[in-house]
């Protein structure tokens, strides 16, 4: 037993560093792609970050022999998860590029909230009074970091938010989405989906196409990096440990996008913006404890 109990902590230890690790990697290519805005129009951005994404993803599925084309590819809940990738890519990029990062990574930890209601209401799962008042109050967080009607309310703020409900809505689309489909192919599809928001929003902002310049093409290729160690690394945190005690370190997210923010980017925090993340926090590391006490 006492054997049993120290591997436990141990694999719990070593998933919870994984999942710092991909929290770090996914900060990070937000930066970069922030970064790569003084050079770059916002839909060329995302088209050379998803093309280097799907590229990536391609190479993995084929070493790991999972085919990329199959029937299931266009199953109805993958078209369902296209159509949410598309979206929460689209306005996420443009919430980290036009709008401080720091704000963006904060409403986007609102994220599992809005997962855990959208699974009541979509998918019948039970959830309780207390659950459904924590998801009141992580959504009342959101909304004293945007701040409506007040004078420094800025309507850009809501890009983030639209995007944490597309990617909200793609996390519940992937519970649905056929088992047969590997991590690499699900990958490949999110990357394909991010060059459609690209060639959506070109077409709408009518930039004329440019290749990146060398240092550009650094950072989009140092994004892509991030972005697939970074996913790389959630997946094996989620393979190692208990998911209750390796799930609570996504939050530190927070830590190192408000980091990179300051001290990249200059940005400042302001009291509403602390007291919308800890009221986030809180409110999903309650969910996730209320959720652990139900399945025991």
């Amino acid at each position: 037993m006492a054997l049993q109990i120290a591997t436990d902590r141990r694999a719990n230890l070593i998933g919870s560093l994984w999942m710092v690790a991909a929290m770090a990697g996914f900060a990070i290519e937000d930066a970069l792609l922030k970064a790569s805005h003084s050079s770059l129009p916002i839909g060329l951005i995302m088209i050379y970050f998803g093309l280097g994404g799907t590229v990536v993803f391609a190479a993995l599925a084929l070493i790991r022999n999972e085919p990329l084309f199959t029937r299931d590819v266009v199953s109805r809940p993958m078209c369902i998860r296209a159509v949410f990738e598309v979206f929460g890519r689209l306005f996420y990029v443009l919430a980290i590029t036009l709008t401080p990062l720091s704000s963006a990574t904060v409403i986007l930890q609102a994220t599992p909230i809005v997962v855990v209601a959208g699974a009541a209401l979509v998918f019948g799962e039970q959830v309780g009074w207390r659950r459904w008042a924590a998801i009141l109050i992580g959504l009342a967080g959101v909304v004293v970091i945007i701040q409506p009607g007040a004078e420094s309310f800025s309507a850009l703020s809501i890009l983030a938010v639209l995007g944490m409900l597309g990617f909200a809505g793609r996390d519940l689309a992937s519970r649905a989405a056929p088992a047969t489909l590997g991590t690499a192919v699900l990958g490949f599809y999110g990357f394909l989906s991010i060059i459609l928001a690209g060639v959506i929003y070109s077409m709408w902002e009518g930039a004329p196409l440019q290749l990146p310049d060398a240092v550009t093409t650094l950072i989009l290729g140092g994004a892509v990096l991030a972005g697939v160690l970074a996913y790389s690394c959630l997946m094996k945190a989620m393979r190692t440990g208990e998911v209750s005690a390796v799930t609570p370190f996504r939050y530190t997210r927070l830590l190192f996008g408000i980091g990179l923010g300051m001290f990249v980017f200059a940005e400042q925090l302001n009291a509403a913006t602390l007291l919308g993340c800890g009221l986030i926090v809180l409110s999903g590391l309650f969910i996730l404890w209320r959720g652990q006490q139900k399945a025991s």
